[in-house]
């Protein structure tokens, strides 16, 4: 593992490895992303002919908030390499679709949820969210309830997305266990007024 690393970091645009729970972990530079994986893809030593996955992280306390992470796989060395580069809202991820065209997918995922632009990248549309979604539903400051809600409206025969609103009607919990809830069982009824008795005096 360890010499997989010094191999990974030898290549230009890495700027540093690490091995975290028995997996190799690179550091890219954002600006170098595509001639990193292009060099990971075509050297003998490493030999990652697969992108398995790609996905984002967000740290909003960071000036560059989210991490864009590459899960690479050589098939021929049965070798693996997690490759991370940082960005921000604002800053463009370039694309690597060229360079394993799956990652057209994974590119369009990471910005329909977390608002990472990929520049260079064709297709750059939603893929898991509606059409006329707003925000980026896996950013740590949107809102666990969303902006707005779906629903099929019997009367006008259509989907709708209408604000959200919470129904309080199922928020009023009495904190019983279901035998203490069952009250008024039949032949209890004196019980039961004799509960609502006491309850009334204290």
């Amino acid at each position: 593992m360890e010499l997989l690393g010094r191999a990974v970091a030898s290549v230009p645009g890495v700027s540093e490895f690490r091995i975290e729970g028995g997996e190799l972990v690179a550091q890219a530079d954002r600006d170098e992303l595509l001639s990193v994986m292009t060099r990971l893809r075509d050297d003998p030593r490493l030999a990652f002919e697969q992108m398995m996955d790609l996905c984002g992280v967000d740290w909003p306390e960071r000036a560059e908030r989210f991490d864009v992470v590459y899960n690479l796989l050589s098939v021929s060395l049965n070798q693996r390499v997690r490759v991370i580069i940082t960005t921000d809202p604002a800053t463009p991820v370039p694309s690597i679709h060229t360079v394993w065209p799956v990652a057209t997918w994974w590119e369009r995922e990471a910005w329909d949820l977390f608002g990472i632009v990929f520049s260079g990248q064709p297709d750059l549309r939603r893929i898991l969210t509606d059409y006329g979604f707003e925000g980026h539903p896996l950013r740590k400051d949107f809102p666990m309830t969303g902006y707005v809600e779906v629903r099929y409206d019997e009367d006008r025969k259509q989907v709708i997305n209408e604000p959200v609103r919470l129904t309080q009607d199922f928020r009023s919990f009495d904190f019983l266990s279901p035998w203490e809830a069952m009250t008024t069982l039949p032949g209890d009824e004196k019980v039961f007024t004799e509960r609502a008795a006491e309850q009334a005096k204290g």
